[in-house]
């Protein structure tokens, strides 16, 4: 027995999610720390949208902020849209129907996400119980076939198996079963491969692309692996410091990039050609600390391109057709139309 879909959203063409002016910040005892700043974002039904970038640059948070599950600290405004819904609005009552309903989410770390003294078969049959109203015999059945479906062997078997029985990749897998378990209309991987080898990589990336396009499911995919943005993505946005500072479908992106924090990105990824060479090309310096961010362009003290203007100045996301970058060298050219 499996689900049928809860694709509500499906059935119209307007954006499936909507980020507008999305600001995060942090109340600390020598005042407000901005972490992520206005961040705009669509992303429409049966796309897969890929956010990258360095560690603490704010890719994880924003999927936090997504599914309301930010730290009590976290100051959040601006709109959050799921179709015609500003999730940023909502009861938490009422957001605990969304979770996992209309928005699964794949966490990063499965052995800690996943609860240990509960058996996993549980955890796949919980949210079928909770928000479609099965009963323990039916919700156990569909959950059998939700384990199938992400390549669990023996699926009857490892139902009554906990997490600490599993292997990584295994584990993750049962996360994936979770968040598709009541076929949402968006999921949202945080870098669902992280700490997994190669070849359970490949396995878990190609489950999410399969189930994606068997259900028309929005994918929002969290990931600093630009390898992994190439091969999943429809479009990419690139993310510095806490901003957007780069954002073009997925083709656009990597044959041309625009702002030089992709570029360097790009250059720093292991090739043919590079690893002819005695040292890969790396990005000189660090990402600021939110407590020390620079004025400006938060990346002009690592830019080898930085014009005056960019310590002065934080350039806005300008749009050349419809590649959208922050940088002044890249908005201060004659514009496409």
């Amino acid at each position: 027995m499996l689900i049928h879909m809860n694709h509500d959203y499906a059935l119209t063409n307007s954006p499936l999610l909507r980020l507008e002016n999305l600001c995060i910040t942090f109340a600390t005892e020598s005042g407000p720390l901005p972490a992520v700043h206005d961040l705009n974002l669509v992303l429409r039904n049966g796309e897969t949208l890929c956010l990258v970038g360095e560690s603490g640059c704010g890719k994880s948070l924003t999927a936090k902020a997504i599914m309301r599950l930010t730290p009590e600290k976290a100051l959040l405004r601006g709109r959050v849209w799921l179709h015609d819904v500003d999730l940023l609005a909502l009861r938490e009552k009422d957001m605990q129907t969304v979770r996992g309903k209309k928005i699964g989410m794949v966490f990063q770390e499965p052995m800690t996400s996943l609860n240990p003294v509960l058996r996993i078969g549980e955890q796949v049959a919980e949210p079928l119980r909770m928000h479609l109203g099965l009963s323990k015999k039916e919700a156990k059945k569909a959950a059998v076939a939700l384990l199938a479906e992400v390549d669990i062997p023996a699926p009857a078997e490892r139902y009554d198996d906990y997490p600490h029985q599993l292997s990584g990749g295994m584990r993750q897998r049962v996360m994936l079963a979770i968040a598709l378990s009541c076929r949402p209309a968006l999921l949202i991987a945080d870098e669902p491969t992280t700490a997994l080898d190669t070849t359970v990589q490949e396995q878990i990336l190609r489950l999410l692309t399969v189930r994606s396009q068997e259900l028309g499911m929005a994918v929002l995919l969290i990931t600093h692996d630009l390898g992994i943005a190439r091969q999943m993505a429809d479009s990419v946005g690139v993310m510095y410091a806490g901003r957007l500072v780069e954002f073009a479908q997925a083709e656009a992106l990597f044959s041309a990039p625009m702002h030089p924090y992709t570029q360097g990105l790009l250059h720093s990824v292991p090739t043919l050609q590079s690893m002819q060479l005695d040292r890969l090309p790396t990005i000189p310096g660090s990402v600021p600390s939110l407590q020390a961010m620079p004025s400006g362009c938060p990346f002009h003290t690592r830019c080898a391109h930085a014009l005056p203007r960019c310590a002065e100045d934080m350039p806005p996301l300008g749009a050349s057709g419809g590649h959208k970058v922050a940088c002044w060298q890249a908005v201060e050219k004659p514009q496409t139309p």
